[in-house]
């Protein structure tokens, strides 16, 4: 396959090249392809999710919201967003 990059994104991929974060134009496609296969991947997995909580809510259950809930939930957000981006900063992406 061939991919015809505009010349705003030749001048991102060369800069990443000249910086040494990559070595080739072809190195970015492939990067920028992987995150969007994760992102991709994470939509999916939300999907999921999302059709699980509304059979879930269909069914009955569900959880009160109330406003010591809604800093509990604040927080354990946080903290997973604070892990996932070590675990991002750790692995060099």
């Amino acid at each position: 396959m061939e991919v015809q990059l505009t010349s705003d994104q030749k001048a991102f991929a060369r800069r990443a090249i000249e910086s040494g974060r990559l070595r080739t134009e072809q190195e970015a496609v492939e990067e920028a392809l992987a995150l969007w296969e994760e992102r991709e991947r994470q939509r999916a997995e939300f999907l999921l999710k999302l059709n699980d909580a509304k059979r879930s809510l269909a069914g009955g259950e569900g959880r009160v919201i109330t406003e010591e809930s809604m800093r509990e939930l604040a927080a354990e957000v946080k903290e997973r967003g604070r892990a996932r981006l070590l675990a991002e900063m750790t692995s060099g992406r």
